[in-house]
Parts: C-alpha cells; sequence; structure tokens
C-alpha cells in the first residue's frame, strides 16, 4: 500500500516528467521549424502545425523518453536531497531499497504507458509524418532497381526487369513456380509489363505467354490479358524511407516472416521489434541510476548532479545509436543490439547501488 512520502514523490516524478517534456520538446520543434524553414515557406503555419508537428511531438517525446526520466529523476532527487528531505526520510526508518519503490512505481507507469505507445500508436503518428517529410522535405522516390527477383511463396518467383514508380508499371515480367525442391519449373508466365490497378487492388497482364512443364509434358499458349492477384502489391515498389517506424509491432513482425521469405534485408525491422521491448526497461533502470548518483545532498547545490545525470543520459543514448549502427551492418545480433545499453547500465546500476551510503 502505497503511503504520503510514496504518493509524494510519485507526484513530483510524474509532474515534472510532464514539464521537462513540454519544456525540451517545444524548444525541439523550434528548432526543426528553423531547420526546414525553406521548405515550409509555402506552407500555412496551421497546416504545419495539423499536418506535421503534432505527429512529430510524440515522436520526440518516444524517442527521448528514456533521457527525459533520467533527467526529471536527477532534479527531483536532488532537489529533495538539498532539501534534506532524503535525509530525513532515511532517518524516520526507512531503508533505501524502500525509498526506492515510489520511483520504481512511477517509472514503470511511464514505461508501460510508452510502450503501449510505441508498440500500437506510435507507428499510425509516423507514418503521417514520414509522408509529410516525403512529400514536402525529401526528394522524390524513384525505384531504380533493375532485375528485380523475389520469392513470394516458397518456390514461387517474381521477376521485373523493370518498375515505374508514375504509371506503377512493371516491365518483363515473370512469374514463376518451382517444385517443393526447386528444382524442376511447374510452370512460367512472361508478360510484356504488369500494371497495378488501384481501383481493383490487383495487377493487369497484358502480353502473356503461359509455359507450363507438368505430367511431363510441355504446353506453351498466349494468354489474353488479365488481372491477378500477387502477394507483392505497389507499395512494395515505393519509398521504404524509415519504414520500420510505420508498423506495429504486430505488423513489424509479418514484414520480418515476409522479407525473410523474399531473401530481403529486414535487421533494421528487427532492431526497431526488440528496442521496442527494451524501451520501458530502459527507462526503469535509468531511473535507478538517477535516483542513486543524486540522492545525496553535496555543496554548491544540485547542479552538479544534473550536469552528472544529462552525461550518463547521453552515454546511454550513444550505446543505443551505436548498436543500432552495428546491428545494420549484420556484425551484430539485433537482439543483442538492443539489450546492450540496458544490460550495461543495468551492471553501472548494480554497482553503484551497492556502493552508495545507506
Amino acid at each position: 500500500m502505497l503511503k504520503t512520502i510514496d504518493k509524494y514523490i510519485i507526484k513530483k516524478i510524474l509532474s515534472a516528467f510532464v514539464f521537462i517534456t513540454i519544456l525540451l520538446i517545444a524548444v525541439i520543434c523550434v528548432v526543426d521549424y528553423t531547420e526546414k524553414s525553406d521548405e515550409f515557406v509555402n506552407l500555412d503555419m496551421g497546416f504545419i502545425i495539423t499536418n506535421y508537428f503534432i505527429y512529430f511531438i510524440p515522436y520526440m517525446a518516444n524517442l527521448l523518453s528514456p533521457l527525459l526520466v533520467f533527467i526529471t529523476t536527477v532534479f527531483v532527487t536532488a532537489r529533495l536531497a538539498s532539501h534534506t528531505e532524503i535525509i530525513a526520510i532515511l532517518s524516520s526508518g526507512v531503508s533505501y531499497k524502500r525509498l526506492l519503490w515510489p520511483y520504481f512505481i512511477a517509472s514503470s507507469v511511464i514505461g508501460v504507458c510508452t510502450f503501449i505507445l510505441i508498440a500500437w500508436y506510435l507507428p499510425g503518428f509516423n507514418k503521417k509524418r514520414l509522408d509529410f517529410e516525403i512529400k514536402y522535405y525529401k526528394n522524390r522516390y524513384t525505384f531504380g532497381k533493375r532485375n528485380y527477383i523475389t520469392q513470394i511463396k516458397p518456390g514461387e518467383y517474381i521477376y521485373f526487369e523493370s518498375y515505374n514508380n508514375d504509371t506503377k508499371t512493371g516491365y518483363g515480367f515473370t512469374w514463376e513456380k518451382h517444385d517443393s525442391v526447386g528444382e524442376k519449373l511447374l510452370y512460367k508466365y512472361k508478360a510484356s509489363y504488369a500494371k497495378w490497378d488501384s481501383v481493383k487492388s490487383r495487377w493487369r497482364l497484358e502480353g502473356v505467354e503461359y509455359r507450363s512443364f507438368l505430367k511431363g509434358k510441355e504446353e506453351y499458349k498466349q494468354l489474353p490479358a488479365f488481372d491477378t492477384n500477387l502477394v507483392i502489391t505497389q507499395s512494395d515498389f515505393e519509398s521504404k524511407y524509415m519504414e520500420h517506424e510505420k508498423l506495429t509491432i504486430n505488423e513489424l513482425d509479418d514484414k520480418i516472416s515476409t522479407y525473410k521469405l523474399r531473401g530481403e534485408l529486414f535487421e533494421n525491422y528487427e532492431i526497431e521489434k526488440y528496442e521496442r521491448y527494451a524501451y520501458p526497461f530502459a527507462i526503469v533502470i535509468l531511473t535507478f541510476i538517477g535516483v542513486i548518483v543524486s540522492s545525496r545532498k553535496v555543496r554548491g547545490g544540485a547542479g552538479l548532479q544534473i550536469a552528472l545525470g544529462f552525461v550518463l543520459a547521453f552515454v546511454y543514448i550513444f550505446f543505443v545509436f551505436m548498436g543500432r549502427t552495428i546491428a545494420s551492418s549484420g556484425a551484430m545480433p539485433p537482439i543483442l543490439s538492443a539489450w546492450i545499453p540496458n544490460i550495461i547500465f543495468g551492471l553501472i546500476g548494480f554497482g553503484l547501488y551497492w556502493r552508495v551510503p545507506k
């Protein structure tokens, strides 16, 4: 059961977290607008706010949430220590371990809310934000691959000699089906081109030739144009810019399975998936470290402790980005890159806890 002191600390942490988040995100929005002002010059401010910044704000709040929680914890705890409140709490018979309890509750609340946001809600916001960036900020995307081949099902392959984004048409189209061991060609469709029909959400094949090798007989015939469903759609040829940020946790699993089947790169999607699970734990770990480094009253006030909090938080962010870069290159398993910062800082927190005077 929560005591008065627990509620007092939890309230201070949550209110300070909200205040610091609003303050820092406001500054970041101003900087971001200034950086992109040349691209936004012809756009109405109201349009920019409702179509970009309203989705940019939750993205940045989530991205910086471990940093914000850590800074909040250091700020709140350092102020409590400077006012001799920490000493009073411990002197009343409360153990140092018990003192960590309200911090754990507050960080868990923030962590759970963060996970719910990044798992299911933030991807929708990210899609609208990124679509806005692609349209008004990024260079126009063109699918430049030639001789594109992909496996859509076991033993089933699709091939395009080239693809045009403007007309949503693939040229030199081939669709092959092989046996279970992949040695024998069962049948093959070849078309001059395959055009995506946005209304029907199907491909329209033109100039079709069909060749089969079923039951030991070869069959060849020309077919009239027809519509067909394929696993791939026109979206597979659109920009993949930060696509992993647009997907919910369930969609990430589906996308990873699809790309594994096709033999395409999927490391960024796995990194994104594991980082989403690691984020809430990072918030709790950094909260504990924040308490430990700032719970002692020091001469000169809390400035040094808050500065130390900033340094440690940025070191954590550095580890996150370094692990992400290494994993993207294939030099480290994505699950390891996502959890290494938590493991390292968890050990740091454990060491600090045993050294702190209790």
